[in-house]
């Protein structure tokens, strides 16, 4: 599962939210259901941004040696996330990096920039409990002279799927990249896109199709069958030429999906937020993330099915009332967990042991008792259908509908005694409410940890 992969040129926005917890949560949804599950991010450190990139912290650097930058040029990277990037450069190279020919100092602060992101990147996920297990840079792609891609290449024209010709001019406004010339092309229509694809610009150097080939036949030959792209809904126009892509390297043994997920809005009571600071900024995701939490966002970014728009409203998702999902489930595990704590004063410590939490479903008669049971046995059979669907919103329907039957029965026991779950005078039933209570508070606390949410003991 191929997710997140926003380029390694600043912090992540809150525009890489949806996708990041939509790829995370679906790899730990078929983790749990049994398959075998890498988690990735290709770092998209070989393309033009690089270069600006690298430009752009040259100039922080000279700014840390005491040189006056003045306004950033437009074109660079101006945000102040660079400036601790040239102060760590001039400590490590002092006056060094001007005295070497520009180049050779560019590719060093190159390498270091994008390390430096990265670090960054990986500590904004983390703040999300977004962890990949591969991180796979683009850049090995094009080493030893492009050897990876010349290699997919030449696989591809051995297949009869490369040739000599040119692309007639797109409908419309032509992009900036077409050229009319004789190009190699992959003959994409062919297997399924809507044209063909240039391999090789002007210049001699490889498109970024070409890199997308080479990155493809190394996860094949890395031995996935099953390759998922979470991307962004302006990634649409990816997906012909990617399914195009799988066909041609891999026919049958490989099948590819792409989710895309649409945009998240920003509300605040109801009312827009910007996604743009005055400076210029995109709202980071830590920002989000200092504001609202973790928890919120991990799981009010799967209450929504991936392709339908999102409205994340800053107050509701901190709100302690049934219309706020997270809260209310969250709730219903804590629940479990005073439920627990009131047996033990009850039935004394050396009485309450909740390894013999068994229910025998026999005593439990109640409609509220027994519609607790059917919901939690749906679980199993909602892990396979929403791993195998790829629809891990699935999940926190799921577990906001088994909060909610909780919370309903909980609500009826307050109203009348008969229905409480401790009665001292009947242990027999006790344990058999007290083990549906353990039951709801497994599934859910199951449930959460694959969303990657906590399954809190009390709320505070």
């Amino acid at each position: 599962v191929e997710y997140v992969s926003a380029n390694p040129t600043g912090p992540m926005h809150v525009g890489h939210c949806r996708g990041a917890v939509v790829g995370d949560t679906l790899a730990n949804l078929m983790a749990f259901a049994g398959y075998d599950v890498t988690k990735e991010y290709v770092i998209n450190d070989a393309g033009s941004q690089i270069d600006v990139l690298g430009r752009s912290a040259m100039l922080r650097y000279r700014q840390a040696l005491g040189e006056d930058i003045g306004e950033i040029p437009p074109g660079l990277y101006p945000g102040d996330y660079l400036v601790p990037v040239g102060q760590a450069l001039a400590e490590e190279f002092g006056l060094g990096l001007l005295e070497m020919p520009e180049d050779e100092a560019l590719a060093i602060v190159k390498d270091r920039t994008v390390d430096a992101m990265m670090a960054m990147i990986r500590e904004d996920l983390a703040l999300l409990n977004v962890h990949h297990d591969v991180f796979f840079s683009e850049r090995t792609l094009h080493a030893d002279n492009a050897k990876k891609i010349r290699a997919a290449i030449a696989d591809l024209t051995l297949k009869g799927h490369i040739y000599k010709g040119k692309l007639p001019p797109p409908k419309g406004e032509k992009p900036d990249d077409w050229e009319d010339r004789e190009q190699t092309l992959f003959r994409s229509t062919a297997v399924g896109d809507d044209m063909d694809r240039a391999l090789v610009k002007s210049d001699g150097s490889f498109t970024y199709f070409a890199a997308d080939v080479a990155y493809l036949k190394d996860k094949v030959e890395r031995g996935f069958g099953d390759l998922i792209y979470v991307l962004g809904a302006d990634h649409g126009g990816y997906v012909k030429r990617l399914e195009a892509l799988a066909r041609a390297v891999a026919g049958d043994t490989v099948k590819l999906t792409v989710l895309l997920c649409q945009l998240v809005k920003l509300f605040r009571d109801g009312e827009p937020v910007r996604m743009s600071k005055r400076s210029g900024d995109f709202v980071t995701l830590r920002d989000v993330v200092e504001e609202v939490g973790r928890d919120p966002i991990r799981f009010m970014m799967l209450y929504r099915k991936n392709d339908a728009p999102l409205d994340f409203d800053f107050a509701k998702v901190t709100e302690q009332s049934k219309d706020n999902p997270v809260f209310y489930v969250q709730y219903a595990s804590a629940r479990c967990h005073s439920v627990f704590r009131q047996a033990s004063e009850q039935l004394g410590q050396a009485n309450f042991d909740r390894n013999r939490l068994v229910a025998s479903v026999s005593s439990l008669t109640d409609e509220g008792e027994i519609g607790l049971i059917r919901k939690l046995a749906e679980y199993p059979r909602l892990i396979e259908s929403a791993a195998l669907a790829l629809e891990p919103h699935r999940l926190a329907f799921y577990l906001y509908d088994l909060a909610s039957s909780f919370h309903a029965h909980w609500n009826r026991g307050t109203d009348n005694p008969d229905l409480r779950f401790v009665k001292v005078n009947d242990p027999q039933l006790t344990y058999a409410r007290l083990g549906l209570v353990q039951a709801v508070s497994d599934v859910l606390t199951s449930g959460l940890t694959l969303i990657g949410a906590d399954a809190p003991t009390e709320m505070r």
